[in-house]
């Protein structure tokens, strides 16, 4: 059997309801994700890719702060926690990425899959509370639902995905869509 033939494919149902299409694209690139950054030691997750400035680190930091934020501030209003709740995000805008290289790998692994484990439980209560058409806090006067959060979301992950592809292939040559069969599924517990 080839590789492709073993790959376990996470993605939405081919005909589920809204939610669940939703909520299993956002498992797919979450998925996707994290197979592109496992496993790297601190010297691979710094690594670059020509002129960009975007690092494997970078991208697991800058993605729990999006998961924390997202799912606590912007869903509810509610404190993200440490360590975003501890940045002047209007004079560091790119703090998260720029002080990815100062956390060991385990520290930058733990931090996002700790942001998800919390997203996947923070998602849960509020589809229990309102569903996709739950008004969140205003964001700059303007006033969005969950259903259009979770597409933003979405859309954060895949873009960052294609970086992170980009940048794995030129540390150890892995490419492909899928994660191979066997390896751990983040989106297990997802209701």
């Amino acid at each position: 059997m080839t590789e492709e033939k073993n790959a376990r494919k996470i993605e939405p149902p081919p005909a589920g309801s809204e939610t669940e299409t939703l909520m299993g694209s956002l498992d797919r690139q979450r998925s996707t994700f994290a197979w592109k950054t496992a496993g790297l030691d601190a010297g691979a997750l710094a690594a670059t890719v020509g002129a960009s400035t975007i690092t494997l680190g970078g991208l697991l930091k800058h993605l729990a702060s999006v998961e924390d934020i997202y799912f606590a501030w912007r869903l509810k209003g509610q404190d993200p926690g440490s360590p975003w709740n501890t940045v002047d995000w209007d004079n560091d805008p790119d703090w998260a990425w720029r002080t990815a290289a100062e956390d060991s790998p385990e520290e930058l692994y733990a931090l996002w899959s700790g942001a998800v484990e919390r997203s996947r439980q923070r998602l849960g209560d509020a589809l229990d509370d309102g569903g996709l058409e739950m008004l969140l806090p205003p964001v700059d006067g303007e006033v969005g639902s969950l259903r259009r959060m979770l597409i933003d979301l979405v859309e954060e992950y895949a873009r960052h995905v294609g970086h992170a592809d980009l940048i794995r292939e030129s540390v150890d040559g892995l490419v492909g869509e899928d994660p191979p069969a066997g390896f751990p599924d983040p989106a297990a517990g997802v209701r």
